[in-house]
């Protein structure tokens, strides 16, 4: 969650829906205010690393937190199927999602390997609860990586930075076109490149991971989901998984 986003929902649902239209304004899209005016949680997840941008879709909102579900990440009431787009991964083959995706559970996060803070601690995290729970839970249990700048993050680029975290991790790449896509269809922010002071810039994107059973979207977590929690919703989904 970006520090933008943090301070709206410091400041009340009424002020962060506000703050979500402006940054979706300044993007040019129109269809993300509406899409933002449905409650507060939408800001909270479709906040970017790397600067603001909303995109996404009124499923985001369809989610109940620990109170009714017992989860510590949010439980897609609506759920919505892997992407069907294809992406390359790092050994250069064709990878289809929700054909590829061999795991009970599988973990989608969007993010690039020049992410200043949020990707790698969302990484390092889930890899961290992935060493602790039992054996049985981790072999359910995977993690694809969508990269959000193909200009850099060539499949090489992205097996090496994956593999500071866990080996296992799949990393994929595509034509920007393709990742914009499957992060609408994921309610995935996703507003590109932004220039920052002194050359080069950031990608500005959603840092929500995203698991799915069965091929559809079931919990959400937040970037700073702890990893105590992280092991237990997953070692729970593991186990409904079978």
């Amino acid at each position: 969650m970006t520090h933008g986003a943090e301070r709206a929902m410091t400041h009340g649902a009424e002020r962060a829906m506000t703050h979500g239209a402006e940054r979706a304004m300044t993007h040019g899209a129109e269809r993300a205010m509406t899409r933002l005016a449905a409650v507060v949680v939408a800001v909270a997840l479709l906040a970017g690393c790397g600067g603001g941008g909303d995109d996404g879709d009124d499923r985001v909102a369809a989610v109940s937190g620990t109170a009714s579900t017992g989860f510590a990440g949010s439980v897609v009431q609506q759920p919505y199927p892997l992407p069907d787009d294809t992406f390359t991964d790092t050994e250069g083959r064709p990878y289809v999602p929700a054909e590829d995706a061999a795991k009970p559970v599988t973990l989608v996060f969007f993010g690039y390997t020049h992410c200043p803070d949020i990707c790698n601690t969302v990484l390092a995290n889930v890899a961290s609860a992935l060493r602790r729970v039992d054996d049985g839970v981790r072999d359910r249990v995977g993690l694809v990586f969508v990269s959000t700048d193909p200009d850099r993050d060539t499949p090489d680029v992205v097996r090496e930075y994956l593999d500071r975290f866990d080996p296992s991790y799949v990393g994929l790449t595509a034509p920007e076109a393709t990742v914009r896509e499957a992060a609408a269809d994921l309610n995935i922010a996703y507003a590109g490149k932004e220039p920052v002071e002194g050359g080069g810039y950031e990608v500005s994107h959603g840092t929500q991971v995203t698991a799915f059973t069965k091929g559809q979207a079931r919990v959400i977590w937040r970037a700073e989901t702890s990893v105590r929690d992280l092991r237990a919703d997953l070692t729970r989904l593991a186990k409904r998984s079978t």
